[in-house]
Formats: C-alpha cells, sequence, structure tokens
C-alpha cells in the first residue's frame, strides 16, 4: 500500500482525551478515530491489526477443534430471564443495552452470548454422540460502561471472540477446558506478548473455575498477585493467602476506654500503643438482592486487613435463597442518605461493635401477603466473622458508643460470635502463600484480554438444554465458555511495546511488516529502487508500506517510528554503492545492506520464532 493514497492522518500533539500510552499512540498514529465516548472506528492499519489478531485466534482455536459460527448481536429479554441474568445485567451491573422494539418486546444488545448459544444447543443437541462440542464467533459486542475510558481498553463497541463448548460431564469439560487453555496460551505466544494466566473470579458469568489471561502493563488496571516459584497466580479479587500472624494482645483484662477520634484503625492503634493485628473492625455493608430485600451486612474482620468486596458479594449471592433471591443487585457502603432510609438513630461510626444492636434497623412497612416490599430492609443485621477475627482474644473492639472502645474482649464472653464463618478477606503483597509460607506474594499490573470458564450446568439447566446419555437417561450438558477481547488485545500489545517516538509492534500482529521510504521523491534513483523494492517484497510475500509521500525526509522518519512498523528500508545516499539502509524498529539497530540481499534478510529475521 501506497501512503499516498492511504486515509493517513498523524498528530504531533497527544490528544486531551487519551489517558495513557497505548491510548494515545493510537490516536496520533491515525490508527482509531473517536466517534462517540467508548465507540471507536478502525482506520485501515488498526483494522489489518485486528485481522492478524483474529487469524491468530482463527487458527488456534480451530486447532484446538472448535467450529466458527455467528450469533445474532440482537438477543430477546425472555431467554435473559430464563437465565435469571436479566435484571442483573440490565439493572445491577447495567451493562446491556436494551431497548423495546415496535412490538413492544424487550430486547438487549448481547455483551456475552451464553443465553443464545444454550437455546441453540437445546434446540439441536439430543445424544451423547453429538458431544463434545465446541462453537466460536468472532464479533462485536456491546456493554454500556459508566465510565469508558482508556481507548479500547474499556469500550461501549469492541470484537470478541467468544467460545461455548458442551460435554457430557465434568471430566470431559476439564479436558477442553485444558484445550484452551492450551489454545489461549498460543494466541499470547504467537502475538508476541508477555503474560500471565492467574486464577480469577467468575462474576456475573458464574460458573466453578475460571482463569483469565493477563498481558503484563504498567497501565493495567488488575493488579496480580503470584510467587516466584511459578505455582500460583490470582487476580487479587481471588487471591487467597496467610495473614500476618497476630501479636499477643496486651490487653488482660475487659474495660470500656474513652478513645475519642480514634474512627480509624491507624489512630486508635497510636493512641492505645497496640498492633492492629489485635483490633477487630466491624464493617458495615449494605446489600440489595434481586428479590427487592434489603440486608444490613456486618463485616468482623481483624483491623490490620481490608475487606474484598468482589468475595464479600459471593458469599452473599450464596446466602441470596434465603433473602428469597438469586443474586446480589449491589453492594454499597450505606451513606448518610441511606443510612437515613433505614436507621432509627445515627450510628456509631468509626465505633461499631460485633453486637451492633438490630434495633438501629427501622421495622419493615407491611406488604401485601407473599410479597416482599420494594426495597424492604431486612429487621436483623447478617453478621459474618471473617476467618483472621475468629481465634482473636483479648481483643480490642468498638463499643457501639461514639468516642469509646473495649479492650481485652472475647468471643463467648463478652461478644456471641458470628455463626457465618468466611474468607473475605483481601490478600496483599508480602503475604505468605498458601502452598509455600516460604514464598511470598509479588504484584504485577496487568491487561485482561482473555477469560476461561468452567460453567458447568448453570445455564443448561436454566434452560433446559440437556442430551441423552449411554444408558438412555436425560442429563443437563456440562457447559464451559472462553472469552478474548480481540481489540482490547491489539491496544494491550501498544501498552506493553512502546518508546518515546511511538509504538513498537512485534512482527506479528503489525499492520505492516516493512516499510520502504523514499526520502526525496524528486530524486529518480530514490523512486525508481524504492518502486522496485516495494514491488518485489510484497511479490515475496512481505507485507510492505510504501512511504512516496511528497513530505520532508524527517516527517516520514517520524511517522514510521510512531506506527511502529518493524522494518524500515530507506533508499537514501548508499544508493550509490548499491546498497539501502534498514532499520530495525524493536532495536532500533541500523545498517546497509545491498539491495539483493533486503528479501532474504528480512525473511530470515520474519521468520525467527516470536
Amino acid at each position: 500500500m501506497r501512503l499516498s493514497q492511504m486515509l493517513f492522518v498523524t498528530l504531533r500533539e497527544d490528544p486531551t482525551e487519551a489517558e495513557i500510552p497505548s491510548h494515545k499512540l493510537l490516536l496520533r498514529a491515525g490508527y482509531i478515530r473517536r466517534i462517540a465516548a467508548g465507540v471507536y472506528a478502525y482506520l485501515p492499519l488498526m483494522w489489518r491489526v485486528l485481522q492478524k489478531v483474529s487469524q491468530i485466534v482463527r487458527e488456534e482455536m480451530n486447532a484446538a477443534g472448535a467450529q466458527e459460527c455467528l450469533l445474532p448481536q440482537l438477543q430477546p429479554a425472555d431467554l435473559w430471564r430464563e437465565s435469571g441474568r436479566w435484571d442483573t445485567y440490565t439493572k445491577a451491573e447495567g451493562i446491556m443495552f436494551s431497548l423495546i422494539d415496535r412490538q413492544q418486546r424487550e430486547m438487549g444488545l448481547g455483551p456475552t452470548h451464553e443465553e443464545v448459544i444454550t437455546a441453540i444447543a437445546r434446540d439441536m443437541i439430543r445424544s451423547y454422540r453429538q458431544l463434545p462440542l465446541n462453537l466460536y464467533q468472532i464479533q462485536t459486542k456491546f456493554r454500556d460502561e459508566i465510565r469508558p475510558r482508556f481507548g479500547l481498553m474499556r469500550g461501549r463497541e469492541f470484537i470478541m471472540k467468544d467460545a461455548y463448548s458442551f460435554d457430557v460431564d465434568e471430566a470431559t469439560l476439564k479436558q477442553t477446558y485444558d484445550k484452551m487453555h492450551t489454545a489461549y496460551t498460543n494466541i499470547l505466544k504467537r502475538c508476541g506478548l508477555a503474560f500471565r494466566a492467574v486464577d480469577a473470579d467468575s462474576g456475573a458469568i458464574g460458573g466453578s473455575g475460571s482463569q483469565e489471561f493477563m498481558v503484563l502493563a504498567d497501565a493495567g488496571e488488575d493488579e496480580v498477585l503470584y510467587t516466584e516459584d511459578g505455582k500460583y497466580s490470582a487476580n487479587v479479587e481471588k487471591a487467597v493467602s496467610l495473614p500476618p500472624d497476630a501479636e499477643p494482645s496486651s490487653f488482660t483484662t475487659y474495660e470500656k476506654l474513652e478513645t475519642p477520634g480514634t474512627e480509624t484503625i491507624a489512630k486508635l492503634c497510636q493512641l492505645l500503643k497496640c498492633s492492629p493485628t489485635v483490633v477487630l473492625k466491624n464493617v458495615l455493608y449494605q446489600a440489595v438482592f434481586d428479590s427487592g430485600r434489603v440486608v444490613l451486612v456486618l463485616v468482623s474482620i481483624r483491623g490490620d486487613q481490608d475487606v474484598n468486596e468482589v468475595k464479600l458479594q459471593n458469599e452473599l449471592t450464596k446466602l441470596a435463597p434465603q433473602y428469597g433471591g438469586k443474586t446480589v443487585l449491589a453492594l454499597t457502603v450505606p451513606d448518610a442518605d441511606a443510612q437515613e432510609k433505614w436507621a432509627t438513630k445515627p450510628l456509631p461510626l468509626g465505633y461499631i461493635a460485633p453486637n451492633l444492636d438490630d434495633s438501629y434497623i427501622k421495622p419493615p412497612k407491611p406488604a401485601p401477603a407473599g410479597q416482599v416490599a420494594a426495597n424492604a430492609v431486612a429487621p436483623k443485621f447478617l453478621r459474618l466473622v471473617d476467618k483472621t477475627a475468629v481465634d482473636l482474644t483479648n481483643f480490642v473492639t468498638g463499643s457501639n458508643e461514639s468516642g469509646y472502645h473495649v479492650v481485652g474482649a472475647n468471643w463467648g464472653q463478652e461478644f456471641e460470635r458470628p455463626k457465618l464463618e468466611v474468607d473475605v478477606r483481601k490478600a496483599v503483597a508480602g503475604d505468605r502463600a498458601l502452598h509455600d509460607p516460604a514464598q511470598t506474594l509479588k504484584t504485577a499490573r496487568g491487561i485482561e484480554i482473555g477469560h476461561i470458564f468452567q460453567l458447568g450446568t448453570k445455564y443448561s439447566q436454566a434452560l433446559g438444554a440437556t442430551y441423552t446419555n449411554e444408558q438412555g437417561e436425560e442429563k443437563p450438558l456440562v457447559m464451559g465458555c472462553y472469552g478474548v477481547g480481540v481489540s482490547r488485545l491489539a491496544q494491550a500489545a501498544v501498552e506493553q511495546s512502546y518508546d518515546k517516538d511511538g509504538i513498537v509492534w512485534t512482527t506479528a500482529i503489525a499492520p505492516y511488516q516493512a516499510i520502504v521510504v523514499i526520502p526525496d521523491i524528486a530524486k529518480a534513483d530514490q523512486v525508481q529502487a524504492a518502486e522496485k523494492l516495494y514491488a518485489e517484497l510484497n511479490a515475496a510475500g512481505i507485507e510492505t508500506l510504501l512511504d512516496d509521500r511528497n513530505e520532508r525526509a524527517g516527517v516520514k522518519f517520524k511517522d514510521a517510528d510512531l506506527i511502529g512498523i518493524p522494518y524500515r528500508i530507506v533508499t537514501g545516499r548508499s544508493l550509490q554503492q548499491g546498497k539501502v539502509e534498514v532499520v530495525q524498529r524493536a532495536t532500533r539497530s541500523s545498517q546497509e545492506m545491498a539491495l539483493d540481499a533486503v528479501i532474504p534478510t528480512l525473511k530470515q529475521w520474519l521468520s525467527e520464532p516470536y
């Protein structure tokens, strides 16, 4: 392709809308153009990158035995109601674009396709002889992000590969899952990216085990905790570890002390000259279940630890049936406005004890027989104790009176220990690893570009998708799902590899592998040599651009660096000796090379393993 004929405009300054390097560079280099918040046009250079990423994904999925298809973007609400996710996606997380068509039917633009693919399986799979089956697609998805940011990293419209597998049991699902793990590993290796596969939370997708594939980059939104022995890595939302050992308490007698101005653990420990490991803090949350029931949750946890709200939400989801629901729509720390709706009197914030009296909650208003009143508040606190606080003795905690704490307290004496024991602490870098306490957790930032799930029978049971086994019994299909953000992967590659002058693409996904630059189009020998090289390189299968624009040489060199083409060939002064300059973008190494050596040399370089 000739740059003089391409839709190609570069910017010298960073766009004000862009926050991270990859977003700035893709805009500056003319790869993408913003159309609306979280909505971008993929311009010719970017489209070539996306096609290359898609082809690598396609080849690895096909090699793993998956079959490509294309599913509708427009999905009926009724399917999502069958799975129980319509309210979760349109109200709780609020990420689904929903609409009402002219026949007054509710529809949604697909953020994911579990319901659609399960409905297809329900209609078409009858026998175990049709299994295992793995279907995938590469297409546009839609998610109504609250705050779209970082360009293609968190957009409202994006390209994704999603696959869905159907097996006869958990054992064969695990085999399919392992194949997908291998496929994802191959995809990222072939793209030339540094990455890490980590244990992850399954979120609204559900299922049992899941793993995220993280491209390592300083601007990553996700924190990864891992051990250097390579035996453990997890997203911080899912990570587990051993907390530091608690120090012995110096308080041997139960006593109420005046502790003014100690709403924080740090201030309290400074005043009492004690370790936060002997403090029991009690954190109040407000959970809203899909039944409409509001529950006030009091979590007792050791003072040096923080609550992992993802883990807490998962624990509350398990308890949802007790409150007439299936899932948690919202989990928040209740602010003053929220407290005013249900509290009978001001809460002793910063001084709450584990036995905060239920009388703080206003009695529920009567509801029609057999119904739950909208936003009805459960009359009692749901009390949970984290494992870090279960064995505390002679601890310090609140007194339920502002300005006062108690010391030397014990479970079973001054306070009744909550019956529900949970693990909701947040693991942090420096913690000891569970598999080997000699290993400490390290931290890294990552960009999630892939997620694989063992769904089990969650969707097949909800939608009635079954098969007949060898014994003639009807069984629910056992499912897995596997996603790769194609457009996100492309930008993640830029975030991982750039320098002060621009993008540094790997050869596998660069829009073009080489660019021939004519320093001065007024010089016939430069033009003639460039045209000949351009034609021969493309004929040899080396994807090549020709910068034949009527621009200064310096502008062309800057643009070549900015757009990140792996190899730059310059038909300059050395033509008099029958040579051209060849520059490697990644290393900036430059060498003069005979004209007839250019193609074999580039072929050799391009054949080297990623």
